[in-house]
């Protein structure tokens, strides 16, 4: 089974810079999607409907903001929009699909801002995903959650750590929820496969950051470890334009 997490930055916007051709030869079953910042009625049929795919989009509230959907090949048994927490389902932010035996969660990840304004407002969200989540381990499920954390967790996972100390994405209170997360047992799917540096999945659209690789590691495939042994391989497609992040790959064992 094959799975994509892509922050189109837009996705009418990403739809006129190659993305169905991309789409109709990916091969994925699941395609998760952040800040598509569109409702789905303002979709023509080809991104409400694309060939072969189902679709599904959770929309914020507030036009041409967040938002999040998914593109799957198989009917889910359930959908869910949110987490059931008014001032994060509000923004768009999580979108659920269940099946017999696991739950795909696209996420799109409260960003603190420069001047750190929304560092408490993500804080309360990392903290009631983590609740969300580890309510899911209980009752004995498997996870896939994946999208946009807007957190470089570790130096590893951005060009310039030190510079950025201070910055939104790479704060200590971001990166602290992270190490939380995943000693509580959350897989990164990514460094399963790849424990080496330069490896990013967003690039400010500055002329040359992405062509020298200046980037950040914001996005995402984590699993819980009871389904740790699914994971066969992650990858960045770095190659694929069209946003200012790369669709993250995964591929699961059957």
């Amino acid at each position: 089974m094959k799975l994509a997490t892509w922050n189109v930055n837009g996705l009418r916007s990403v739809s006129g810079k190659g993305f169905l051709n991309w789409l109709e030869g990916s091969g994925l079953d699941f395609v998760c999607l952040q800040e598509i910042k569109v409702k789905p009625e303002q979709l023509d049929e080809t991104l409400r409907a694309p060939k072969g795919y189902r679709a599904f989009f959770s929309p914020a509230a507030r036009p041409g903001y967040s938002g999040v959907a998914i593109y799957a090949k198989k009917e889910p048994r359930e959908v869910r929009s949110g987490i059931g927490v008014p001032e994060f389902d509000d923004e768009g932010r999580v979108l659920e699909l269940s099946y017999e035996d696991f739950d795909l969660l696209s996420t799109y990840w409260p960003n603190s801002q420069r001047d750190h304004a929304r560092l408490p407002y993500k804080l309360r969200f990392c903290e009631a995903m983590f609740e969300y989540l580890e309510g899911k381990r209980r009752r004995g499920r498997h996870v896939l959650i994946c999208g946009d954390f807007n957190i470089a967790h570790k130096e590893i996972d951005l060009k310039n750590p030190k510079s950025n100390a201070k910055n939104a994405g790479f704060l200590p209170e971001e990166r602290a929820w992270m190490d939380k997360f995943t000693a509580a047992g959350w897989v990164d799917a990514f460094r399963e496969f790849e424990k080496g540096p330069g490896h990013y999945t967003w690039w400010s659209f500055r002329p040359g950051v992405r062509e020298r690789n200046i980037g950040w590691r914001l996005d995402y495939f984590f699993t819980n470890a009871e389904h740790r042994d699914r994971l066969e391989r992650a990858a960045h497609a770095c190659d694929v334009m069209g946003s200012d992040h790369c669709p993250v790959l995964l591929t699961l064992k059957s």
